[in-house]
């Protein structure tokens, strides 16, 4: 039997890469979906998926998303809070308008549809956040991003203890998942296929990570098979973040 058979999610910013992928998880594991992003309903998304257009970072628009997925979906069993961007600068070279993109989109847009969402959710509803090793461990030239990061990090564990046992949250943290925004990320590199090659070196699992790793691990946390699990930030990076920084090809 699927494991999320007769439950009910909505997954932020579902439009491509790791949303998708949770997205598509979740409809093979037999519950209904409800995703949305910026811009109109993508051309490859099947039918049976509901579809909402909507900023997160505006507290109306956020609202409005709220009655949608009532509309089409009844009550909340499974919030996945994907959405976000990526700025690759320092403090010094990010502008406020950056500060508004990036914190808006990944700190603000994660807390208001947890605010809006967490009254309307079922009894043992799962919250899943989507935060990043970059939380954790800063990444260079991405000051907003990592801070963005680190921020929805501490809002999940505060949901955890302030909505439980009602409610459980938890976090996703990904390293080096083959996205657009890794992509970007090394291109900022001097040497980029360099960089992906030390990189690659010094994951233990032997690879980058795909959007469906990330899709596997959302799968379990909204089943009941995790019922005990809230208020953990589950770093999903192949083991990079687990060896010293010292390069294991010279020793």
């Amino acid at each position: 039997m699927p494991t999320l058979e007769g439950k009910t999610a909505l997954v932020t910013g579902g439009r491509k890469g790791i949303g998708r992928a949770i997205v598509d998880g979740f409809v093979a594991e037999g519950a209904q979906v409800m995703t949305c992003g910026r811009g109109a309903r993508p051309d490859d998304l099947p039918g049976h998926i509901h579809w909402h257009s909507v900023d997160v970072a505006d507290n109306d628009q956020v609202e409005a998303l709220k009655l949608a997925a009532i509309a089409a979906l009844g009550d909340l069993a499974i919030l996945v809070n994907n959405a976000g961007i990526q700025l690759e600068k320092t403090v010094v070279d990010s502008t406020d308008a950056d500060w508004d993109a990036v914190m808006g989109a990944n700190a603000k847009g994660v807390f208001q549809t947890c605010r809006a969402f967490i009254p309307v959710m079922t009894a043992g509803g799962s919250i899943i956040n989507i935060g990043s090793i970059s939380g954790n461990v800063a990444d260079p030239s991405m000051a907003l991003y990592n801070a963005s990061k680190a921020f929805v990090h501490g809002l999940t564990r505060s949901i955890a203890i302030d909505h439980g046992p009602g409610i459980r949250c938890n976090a996703i943290c990904p390293g080096w998942i083959m996205t657009d925004m890794a992509d970007a990320a090394f291109d900022l590199a001097r040497n980029p296929e360099a960089a992906k090659r030390d990189a690659l070196a010094r994951h233990p699992a032997g690879r980058f990570g795909k959007p469906e790793d990330i899709a596997a691990l959302a799968i379990w946390l909204s089943g009941d098979a995790s019922r005990f699990a809230t208020g953990q930030c589950y770093a999903l990076d192949g083991g990079m973040t687990a060896a010293s920084p010292l390069n294991p090809g010279l020793f």
